[in-house]
């Protein structure tokens, strides 16, 4: 996460969670500033995107490496002289977060009203928190349940992400990893290589076969300095021709052809014809160009071999973001007890106290409102402590379990019923109170 050269990521905040300190830390008449209340604060979203039957929630990782620059040094307190009293400021100076934080693992399934992360300590601190738990959640997640989607219309064929010159610099690489996470094989981006260890792939673009004399000659030089296993892009100017010329140039052991234009069901189709007709049947189809889960779903039969996906992975495949939100759900009272609070606005209404969230066996995300509550008989539990650090490899393993796990009726890509249907376990506690 960009710092802006500080090593600091206290001011990537709204400034009202400063403003809501301030006037928090003033002296109640029974008892301590609110500030320094216990709170539980939790993550969700109200509603999927239209046509959407799970989310994939990604970012936890990138939010705990992130987490221990969550302080206020010398440089962030000056910038906000004036913006907060002296009292915030102090309040501010060299504090550490000392919050409980537990999430679904990182590449698990939530629909609806999924509790995604539970934040616990301190209201001061949990306020600190919301803004940079939102902005990692909301765009990873996002990019992954596109990715998780795109994953499933691709029946296991590799997926490689190429969509860093469609966003930000900076979120190229979150959405890299996010991909990744969800099932993609690969980046083009070399910095999401570096960061976070996902495998990076790339060869060569049409500017390179046009700055040769002719296409013979881009082929030679790049088989010459990469191996006959490389890439190489053949619509420049004629496919079919192009298709020839790579042949030629890296012989029947050719790695693989990219196709870039043209309708890709038709042109994987002549593409393969023409590749096995000059003896290179082990060469692989490359297809790029605009895909997005539908289109990909719809090349099912065509013999495309791996699907490069840029512009509607970045983007969130129309949905940029989940829409979670970090609500407040319980606030200590004078007598040191958990107080349930709860939104009744129309269209935003929450409720109130904390959730444990489980998955049955039949099918439900059950939500218990006490600790001590006893979930059914097989269901997994789905919070945990967020992890240490930024665990790829673990996430992506999580989340291939998850959707190989997913209800049949959940894996189409058409509008229909969320994967699993949440429910709220009896409380006798809250009945009889």
């Amino acid at each position: 996460m960009s710092d802006g050269g500080t090593g600091s990521v206290a001011l990537l905040t709204d400034r009202y969670e400063l403003t809501m300190l301030d006037a928090l830390l003033h002296d109640q008449p029974d008892g301590p500033p609110l500030a320094e209340r216990r709170a539980v604060f939790e993550v969700f979203t109200r509603r999927l995107p239209p046509g959407r039957r799970f989310g994939i929630v990604a970012g936890q990782g990138r939010l705990a490496t992130a987490l221990p620059a969550l302080r206020f040094g010398d440089d962030d307190l000056t910038a906000l002289d004036g913006v907060v009293s002296a009292r915030a400021l102090s309040w501010l100076a060299g504090r550490s977060l000392s919050l409980e934080i537990s999430a679904y693992a990182e590449g698990e399934v939530f629909v609806a009203g999924s509790p995604v992360l539970t934040v616990q300590g301190r209201l001061g601190e949990g306020l600190l928190l919301e803004t940079l738990a939102l902005s990692v959640l909301n765009a990873d997640s996002a990019i992954a349940s596109a990715a998780a989607r795109m994953v499933l219309a691709a029946q296991g064929r590799p997926l490689l992400e190429m969509g860093g010159r469609r966003t930000h610099e900076q979120a190229a690489v979150s959405a890299a990893r996010a991909a990744y996470v969800a099932g993609f094989a690969a980046t083009s981006n070399l910095e999401a290589g570096r960061r976070h260890g996902v495998p990076t792939v790339g060869t060569s673009a049409h500017a390179f076969t046009l700055a040769h004399g002719d296409e013979p000659a881009a082929f030679r030089a790049q088989v010459a300095a990469l191996g006959q296993g490389t890439t190489l892009l053949v619509d420049t100017y004629d496919t079919e021709q192009g298709i020839r010329h790579a042949v030629e140039a890296a012989g029947t052991g050719l790695g693989a052809v990219r196709l870039d234009s043209g309708d890709p069901a038709e042109e994987a189709r002549r593409a393969r014809a023409l590749l096995d007709g000059l003896g290179a049947t082990r060469t692989r189809i490359v297809t790029t160009g605009d895909l997005d889960e539908h289109r990909i779903a719809e090349l099912s039969a065509a013999p495309v071999d791996v699907y490069g996906v840029g512009t509607s992975l970045v983007t969130g495949s129309g949905a940029p973001t989940c829409g979670f939100v970090y609500k407040l759900v319980a606030v200590e009272d004078p007598d040191g007890r958990l107080r349930p609070v709860a939104k009744r606005s129309a269209g935003k209404a929450t409720v109130g106290g904390r959730k444990w969230a489980y998955r049955t066996r039949d099918g439900r995300e059950l939500l218990l409102r006490s600790a001590d509550a006893a979930a059914p008989e097989g269901a997994r539990p789905l919070q945990q402590p967020l992890p240490d650090g930024d665990a790829v490899e673990q996430a992506r393993a999580h989340c291939a379990s998850v959707l190989a796990a997913l209800p049949e009726q959940a894996r189409r890509l058409d509008a229909g019923p969320a994967a699993y249907a949440l429910e709220f376990a009896p409380d006798p506690a809250l009945e009889t109170a």
